[in-house]
Formats: C-alpha cells, sequence, structure tokens
C-alpha cells in the first residue's frame, strides 16, 4: 500500500512542472512585450543620441535578461518532467536529462549566463559615481564557485 502511495506520488511534481512552465511563459510573453516597447520607443524618439543608445542597449539586456529567465524555468519545467513523470519526451540531445545532476549542470550553466547579463546591464546603467566593483567581484565569485561545482560533477561522473 504504501509502494503504490510514493510510486504515484511522484505525480505531485506535475505542480512544479505547470508552475514553471507558467512562469516560462509569462517572462516569455512579457519579454516579447518589452521588445514591442522598446521598438515602439525607437521609432517615436526620432534619431538615436548617446543617452537614448545607451537606454536602447539596457532595454534589450534586461529583455535578454527576461528571455535568459524564461530558460531556466522552460529547462526546470522539462527537467521535472522528465525526470518524475515521463522521460520519452522528444527533446534535443543536449537538452535531454536523465539525473538530477543533468538538470542541476543544465540550470547552473545557464545561471551564470544570466548573472553575467545582469552584470553587464549594470555596467550600461553605470553612472561612473557609483562603485560597482563590488557587484562584478561578487558576481565573479559566484561564477566561479558554479564553474568549480560543474568541474566537480563532470569529473565525477567520469569516475563513476
Amino acid at each position: 500500500m504504501l509502494h503504490r502511495i510514493l510510486a504515484k506520488s511522484r505525480y505531485l511534481m506535475i505542480i512544479a512542472v505547470l508552475g514553471s512552465f507558467v512562469a516560462s511563459v509569462t517572462l516569455l510573453i512579457y519579454g516579447a512585450l518589452e521588445t514591442i516597447a522598446t521598438i515602439g520607443y525607437i521609432i517615436t524618439t526620432g534619431p538615436i543620441s548617446s543617452e537614448n543608445s545607451k537606454t536602447l542597449i539596457l532595454s534589450f539586456v534586461e529583455v535578454v535578461d527576461l528571455f535568459l529567465l524564461a530558460t531556466v524555468f522552460y529547462i526546470t519545467a522539462l527537467g521535472l518532467y522528465e525526470l518524475f513523470i515521463d522521460d520519452r519526451i522528444k527533446v534535443p540531445d543536449w537538452l535531454e536529462i536523465h539525473t538530477i545532476d543533468d538538470l542541476k549542470s543544465k540550470l547552473t550553466s545557464v545561471i551564470v549566463v544570466v548573472l553575467s547579463v545582469l552584470y553587464l546591464g549594470q555596467v550600461v546603467k553605470w553612472n561612473g559615481a557609483d562603485n560597482i566593483l563590488p557587484l562584478g567581484a561578487s558576481i565573479a565569485l559566484i561564477i566561479a564557485s558554479l564553474t568549480y561545482f560543474l568541474n566537480s560533477q563532470v569529473k565525477k561522473s567520469k569516475s563513476d
């Protein structure tokens, strides 16, 4: 009896799958709307000045950040679905997830890119007065830690 309950309880993960998928779709739609709004801004403001180009760059960097976050949620939804519900879903080879370590590895890689884009956005916004070095150093430390984590996962799986 307990065995059957535990075996069927894996379908509770559909809540996390749906939540992650809805978050991904929401961010994709919002990113598309922000892209349209930015293009509308370019059309209505006329010639692009130095200040407008900085605003434009920052706007598109933020849109890319939204799309990358949508990717994180999408990979999470796919990964959890493959791990707990049905692993026969057709995905490209690079997106196949067979273990929780596969999912962690893919998410960690995307998080590194998201952090890099986040810092790029801060650099574009930078007014020269604020000290952004601590933010850059902390992001670099996080990326170094995540890179070490990824490399240790690869070495661990090769030694198995």
